[in-house]
C-alpha cells in the first residue's frame, strides 16, 4: 500500500444506535473498536463510505 495514495480513519464514535447499514460500513472499513485506526486506499469507493458514516469517523 506505500506506493498508492493512502488514507488513515479513526472510529471516533460509536455506532450502537446508528442504522445497520452505518454500521455494516463501519465493519466493512475494517474499524472495530472504538479509537480504532485503519489505512485505506483513497478509491473512490472508500470515500464514499467515509461520506456515508462521516459522523462517526475522522481522517487523520
Amino acid at each position: 500500500m506505500s506506493d498508492k495514495a493512502t488514507l488513515k480513519v479513526q472510529l471516533v464514535r460509536s455506532p450502537i444506535g446508528t442504522k445497520q447499514s452505518h454500521r455494516d460500513t463501519v465493519r466493512g472499513l475494517g474499524l472495530r473498536k472504538l479509537n480504532s485506526i485503519a489505512e485505506l486506499q483513497d478509491t473512490p469507493a472508500v470515500r464514499g463510505m467515509i461520506n456515508k458514516i462521516a459522523y462517526l469517523v475522522k481522517v487523520l
